[in-house]
């Protein structure tokens, strides 16, 4: 290609810009196969998917793998690394040919994820050791270094939470000065800097390399490898419990039976989710990069992201690649099933704004040369995670796509524990992040929020991760009955499962989520003067966020008063038929033998002992006449209140159950039919006295029972629970009940000094008393023993559940991590991650973590190992001394195996 300078495309494409305008959302741009990558080899071969696949397709298999890119060889690596022998992998061209091969191939080992910092560190394993080891072949691994750059405080700040988890993991990583930094990378302007972390052991990847040693190693040990085989359909058959499942894929050179397919097809995901009645929330965008001439001294750098520019620098022997996200990216809207090896053409007008950035950061750049354009491909999900898991929709479909553009260095760690799944049922780790089934079943083909959500992930990728974000774009899709009148009391409202729930209340008024505006993209006006915007950025800083004491308003009055929170985004099932009881036995840790009139907390495992779940389960009498607080049914039933941020996981883990075990019952969704409201403090009782047409005393109505009775004239079923640790009645009810209950409510309580209060205000009172947040401090790879809820688990029963054994092998031989809650005298934030040091060394790290008001100190729970290896006894855990590390500084910390708010649960008793 003609030489051209960074500097000089920078001018030509501002005068484009100047001349043509913003582009439309959707642009035309064509294909070619001309442009180079900047690898030594590819696997490209001319003419080569004429040929017809290039081995005989099998009758059957256990596993087919659909994609040969990182995913799909990694995948079909791990299982055949796990013992499976009958895996077969389908390329429709030759391997890497879809998005891996011009992939940029960057592994950074530092994410805000323990659990992402868990599968970085194995893919690097992998590609670094593991299978020169077995295959005597180099994958084309290069350590040279990674370097963040920080051009502000708060950046820095993120970073240094970086450099605190890495301790926990053994990441070696250190923040520099800028002129530390200048030491490490001469050619790079640091005038602007306020520091650096630099990771030593950061690295390349070759995707050529990587992805022909993936398809040795599993070649060897049994997988076969077709390439030139492109999947024209998936045959499903509906089994005679009406279940949807995988029998067989097709091909144009015949059809393999399975029971299991595995959609790794990155931007044909998609497609081939339709082909089985799948959907596959993704979408697919041009992501560029430019490989640049000869620079003398970039030999052996580090690369480099510099967030605040929107750009990376990646070391290319002795030139850099140079790429970012840019705000206005090109969508691919007709997704062409020929496409293979190929680019798009470079829209200068799109990619420009990441010169600028690269030309300040290393200046050399404005004089060096383009040696070649990479314009391709690649899928982005609505969170910028992948999607992985097993579909809701079909039984032994699964997927391992949407990776956007982190595909090679999340490819080793995900294709382990895909393959886990796959085998097992469940993964090992805690991929709720990344499972399919995050996202409610009403998004996942709602293409409007898919693109909205798609788009502001995007623009948002190299964005500070702040803890109380929330997203601008796809929002207002699911409301509860109450949300046109909280909106007007001044709500703001977080986005959960699609839900609008509320968050805080703004006493200055409404705050409205308006549409989305693309940031000024594609044409679309900025909206100005936006409130809801405006406060989320407010909230965009490391220290306590300028709404603290608005916060500590609505938990005061919780505390002293009380407080009246609309939690009608919960999951709300019904699980009825002759089996209910079996079913409710085999699911519930807890006894579930009890009156009707009961209401139970409870887990639900996977057969590891992890914990899937954690909600309430309340058994049921018939009411007579059916209704949405009463489904018809004979014999037992129940009703189950899950949080509604994980419904969707919780729907589809109940339902594999039932299918796997074949229990003849079923589960009834009626979490869009009924509203909920929590009333919660001292005064729930006198004030719901003047509202309920029941007696409220501890006799009558002790904590975790629950009756149908009247307020306001309608129907609810109230039951005595508390998310906050205090005395306090959930009223479900039909949508159309809510609004004048909530007025009722409201007028009763207003000499009491009722209030509204959000999910902000329920995070801090559920902390200060201890109770566990599924998925925080609770998770598929967490016991009910680790996490201190034996006390849910029936153990001392004959009743058989799920996971059971694994319980009770654990409870024999003692638990090798455990939940601990800490407090700190001195008043600093703490938002998770942070390491825990006890005796000078590092056991653990937060999970959750929030400021309690009625004890005045922040309050943080994470699990700790024993170093030795040896069980996490009591005697361990109080023999300690514990410091907790919040960026880089640490902090004296008192450890507790008891919440130190109302440790002896007397005011959800009523004692006060």
């Amino acid at each position: 290609m003609t030489m051209r300078y960074l500097s000089r495309a920078l001018l030509l494409a501002t005068r484009a810009r100047y001349r043509c305008g913003y582009r439309g959302l959707s642009t035309a741009t064509g294909h070619t196969t001309e442009k180079s990558v900047p690898y030594a080899t590819t696997l490209k071969e001319e003419g080569s998917a004429a040929k017809g696949p290039t081995k005989p397709l099998p009758e059957s298999a256990d596993v087919v793998v659909i994609g040969g890119g990182s995913l799909g060889c990694q995948t079909t690596y791990h299982l055949a690394k796990m013992g499976m022998k009958n895996v077969v992998l389908m390329e429709r061209d030759r391997l890497t040919s879809g998005t891996t091969w011009h992939t940029a191939g960057l592994l950074w080992q530092l994410r805000p994820s323990d659990v992402e910092v868990e599968l970085l560190a194995h893919t690097r394993n992998v590609v670094s050791k593991d299978l020169e080891e077995e295959t005597g072949l180099n994958t084309g691994w290069i350590e040279n270094g990674g370097l963040f750059i920080a051009s502000n405080k708060q950046r820095l700040d993120e970073y240094k939470r970086l450099m605190s988890l890495g301790k926990v993991y053994g990441v070696e990583s250190y923040v520099l000065s800028p002129a530390e930094t200048k030491d490490l990378y001469p050619l790079m302007n640091v005038d602007d800097l306020y520091g650096t972390l630099y990771v030593p052991k950061d690295g390349t990847m070759d995707p050529a390399g990587t992805c022909t040693t993936l398809a040795r190693a599993s070649t060897a040990r049994g997988a076969q490898v077709i390439e030139n085989c492109p999947v024209t359909g998936i045959q499903i058959k509906t089994d005679e419990f009406g279940i949807k499942r995988v029998v067989a894929v097709e091909t144009p050179s015949g059809t393999v039976r399975t029971p299991c397919v595995v959609n790794c097809a990155g931007v044909w995901a998609r497609t081939l989710g339709q082909m089985a009645g799948v959907n596959v929330p993704l979408i697919a965008m041009h992501h560029a990069y430019v490989v640049t001439e000869r620079i003398e001294g970039i030999q052996n750098m580090p690369n480099v992201r510099d967030h605040d520019a929107s750009v990376y620098l990646r070391l290319q022997g002795d030139a850099l690649s140079v790429g970012g996200y840019e705000s206005n990216p090109i969508f691919w809207e007709e997704v062409s099933d020929k496409f293979a090896f190929g680019l798009f053409d470079l829209d200068w007008d799109v990619f420009m704004q990441h010169i600028q950035g690269a030309i300040n950061r290393v200046p050399a750049l404005e004089t060096t040369g383009i040696k070649s354009t990479v314009c391709g491909p690649e899928s982005f999900t609505a969170d910028h995670k992948p999607l992985l898991g097993e579909s809701p929709e079909v039984r032994g479909f699964f997927l391992g796509c949407g990776f956007n553009s982190a595909g090679m260095m999340l490819g080793g760690g995900c294709g382990k524990e895909l393959a886990h799944w796959i085998i097992h049922g469940r993964p090992e780790k805690d991929m709720y992040g990344y499972d399919i089934r995050r996202f409610h079943r009403s998004l996942t083909n709602h293409n409007r929020w898919i693109r909205e959500r798609s788009h502001e992930s995007y623009a948002k990728n190299y964005s500070v991760v702040f803890p109380y974000d929330e997203p601008l774009a796809g929002r207002v899709m699911r409301t509860a009955p109450l949300y046109k009148e909280l909106l007007q009391q001044g709500c703001v409202f977080q986005e959960r499962h699609g839900w609008e729930r509320p968050g805080w209340f703004n006493p200055e008024g409404p705050a409205p989520v308006q549409d989305y505006d693309y940031y000024g993209a594609y044409g679309f006006q900025p909206h100005q003067n936006y409130t809801y915007s405006q406060l989320l950025e407010k909230e965009y800083t490391f220290d306590f966020p300028p709404h603290h004491n608005v916060v500590r308003k609505e938990c005061v009055m919780c505390r002293n008063a009380a407080a009246v929170f609309d939690m009608s985004y919960f999951g709300k099932f019904y699980l009825v038929g002759s089996d209910a009881k079996k079913a409710a036995n085999w699911l519930f840790t807890a006894n579930i033998d009890k009156n009707p009139g009961s209401t139970v907390y409870t887990c639900m495992l996977n057969k590891r002992g992890g914990t899937e779940s954690d909600l309430t389960v309340s058994i049921l009498t018939p009411e007579g006449s059916p209704s949405a607080l009463a489904p018809d049914f004979e014999g037992d039933a129940y009703y189950l209140a899950i949080g509604g941020a994980v419904a969707q996981h919780n729907w589809s883990h109940i339902n594999n159950v039932l299918q796997d075990e074949k229990f003849n019952c079923k589960l009834i969704d009626c979490s869009e039919d009924l509203g909920m409201i929590s009333i919660q403090g001292p005064a729930s009782r006198s004030i719901l006295e003047g509202v309920l047409d029941e007696d409220l005393s501890n006799d009558a109505f002790p904590f975790s029972t629950h009756k149908i009775v009247t307020a306001a004239g309608f129907k609810v079923r109230a039951i005595r629970l508390s998310f906050v640790g205090e005395m306090g009645w959930e009223l479900h009810m039909p949508r159309e009940s809510c609004a004048p209950v909530y007025q009722a409510v409201m007028e009763a309580g207003a000499k009491d000094g009722i209030g509204n209060a959000g999910y902000r205000a329920i995070d801090s009172l559920s902390i200060e008393k201890g109770y566990r947040h599924w998925h925080a401090d609770l998770r598929p790879d967490d016991t009910p023993l680790e996490a201190g809820l034996g006390f849910t688990c029936k153990l001392k029963s004959s009743i058989p559940f799920l996971g059971r054994g694994a319980l009770e092998k654990q409870k024999a031989e003692g638990v090798q991590k455990r939940l601990v809650g800490f407090t700190i005298n001195e008043k600093v934030p703490l938002f998770g991650l942070e390491a825990i040091w006890r005796n000078g060394v590092a056991v653990g790290h937060i999970r959750r973590a929030d400021f309690g008001f009625a004890i005045n100190k922040t309050i943080a729970y994470g699990y700790i190992r024993n170093p030795d290896g040896a069980p996490v006894t009591t005697e361990f855990v109080r023999s300690g001394e514990y410091n907790l590390e919040r960026m880089g500084v640490t902090y004296p910390a008192e450890a507790h195996l008891k919440s130190p708010f109302d440790p002896n649960n007397n005011r959800v008793k009523g004692i006060y």
